[in-house]
C-alpha cells in the first residue's frame, strides 16, 4: 500500500506541476504578438499537456485507483474521501477544458485575455488545498 502511496504523490506532483504551469503558460501566449512567440508557446502548451500534464494524471489516477481498490468497500464509506473525489473530478475537468484551451491556441481560436487566464490559474490550488486538507485530516 505505501508503494502505490508513494507512485500516486509522486504522479500527483507531476501532474500539478502541469496544472500550475499551463495556465502561466496561457497568460504569457495570450499576450504574445509576435509569430515566433506564438509558436513557440503552442510547442511549449503542446508538449506540457501531453508529454507531462496527461501522464501524469493518468498514473495518479491509476495508483489512486489501485488504492482504492484494495479496500474499496472502507474508503468510499468514508465521507472525506467522496469529497476528495469530488475535487478530483473537477480537477479531471479542469484537465480536459485545458486541453480544449491548448486547442484554442493551437488554431488561434482563443476567446480569452491574459487576465481571464490569470484567474483560471487559480483553480488547481484551491483545488489542492482542499483535497490535501480532505486526504490528511479526514474530515468533510
Amino acid at each position: 500500500m505505501l508503494w502505490l502511496k508513494s507512485l500516486h504523490l509522486i504522479f500527483m506532483v507531476t501532474w500539478f506541476a502541469g496544472l500550475f504551469y499551463l495556465p502561466r503558460l496561457f497568460v504569457y501566449h495570450a499576450q504574445a504578438k509576435d509569430e515566433i512567440g506564438v509558436r513557440r508557446f503552442r510547442i511549449m502548451e503542446r508538449r506540457l499537456f501531453w508529454g507531462i500534464m496527461t501522464p501524469g494524471a493518468v498514473l495518479t489516477a491509476v495508483f489512486g485507483i489501485s488504492m482504492l481498490a484494495v479496500n474499496w468497500d472502507f474508503y468510499m464509506q468514508q465521507s472525506w474521501m467522496q469529497l476528495k473525489l469530488v475535487f478530483v473530478a473537477l480537477l479531471v475537468g479542469y484537465h480536459v477544458w485545458c486541453g480544449l484551451l491548448v486547442k484554442r491556441f493551437k488554431h488561434g481560436t482563443n476567446r480569452h485575455g491574459h487576465i481571464w487566464y490569470r484567474r483560471f490559474n487559480e483553480i488547481p490550488t484551491i483545488a489542492l488545498v482542499a483535497i490535501i486538507l480532505l486526504a490528511v485530516v479526514k474530515q468533510p
